[in-house]
């Protein structure tokens, strides 16, 4: 059972931002604040948005209206297509970019700047091409998101670690980039893992949870989990998310 189940989360496609394969065999509790919805109420009161690190362009293309002038950027070139045949047919320029500034744009651009988990916060840059009085708008991971699971394959992690995505880091950073912060909520999130498939389907997509993940490397630490799971239950851990607006004055 144990080689059925890893054979066939490995075989799966990663390609994308959409989680859906893990129904019924994974859950994540999801913020209070209901990220989604409140995108697609910021989108139809702007006339120019830019969305950064989109992914497969899942969750900007479940907004209901986008405004007239929609860009959105992606680094993965599996997801850069994936974007683009989901997006380019609502109008949205896709564009390729590296995770690193500056960004592709001229200065005072966008109303609106949005990030769904991004990987870096370039603050000067959301800064710079944000009009006066323009916003941006955020769901990020926060500090010792699924620590759990990054402490069961790589150990004790050290404090700094624990720390590094704190939102109080946040604030730091958008207001000596200029931005003032609006609004700052964070919540601790119950998460479940119902069998060992979903553990390596999880860790080959979110890369950053585990560096240099595959089965080969850590089949041991996943033969101890799987007989875990199948004794004590569902493996649980707990992910962080807090929500960032900030705007420029």
């Amino acid at each position: 059972m144990f080689d059925d189940l890893v054979a066939e989360a490995e075989a799966v496609s990663v390609d994308g931002w959409d989680f859906s394969w893990l129904d019924g065999r994974a859950t994540e509790a999801r913020p209070s604040w209901g990220y989604q919805r409140l995108l697609g109420e910021h989108l139809e009161k702007v006339d120019a948005a830019l969305d950064l690190e989109t992914g497969g362009g899942e969750v900007l293309d479940d907004c209901p209206k986008l405004p007239p002038l929609m860009a959105a950027t992606e680094s993965w070139p599996p997801n850069v297509t994936r974007a683009s045949a989901r997006l380019r047919p609502r109008g949205v320029l896709v564009v390729a970019t590296a995770d690193r500034p500056p960004l592709p744009f001229g200065d005072a651009v966008f109303d609106l700047v949005s990030s769904r988990h991004p990987v870096t916060t370039w603050w000067a840059e959301i800064a710079r091409v944000l009009r006066p009085g323009g916003m941006y708008f955020s769901q990020q991971v926060g500090p010792a998101s699924v620590f759990e699971l990054i402490e069961y394959f790589l150990g004790p992690q050290p404090p700094e670690a624990r720390d590094s995505r704190h939102p109080g880091h946040a604030v730091a950073a958008a207001s000596e980039a200029g931005l003032e912060v609006t609004d700052l909520r964070s919540e601790s999130l119950r998460t479940e893992f119902f069998d060992i498939g979903a553990v390596v389907y999880f860790l080959r997509k979110v890369i950053w949870i585990v560096p240099g993940f595959t089965v080969g490397r850590y089949r041991g630490k996943l033969e101890e989990l799987h007989e875990k799971i199948k004794r004590d239950g569902p493996f649980v851990a707990h992910t962080t998310r807090f929500l960032i607006e900030a705007r420029k004055p």
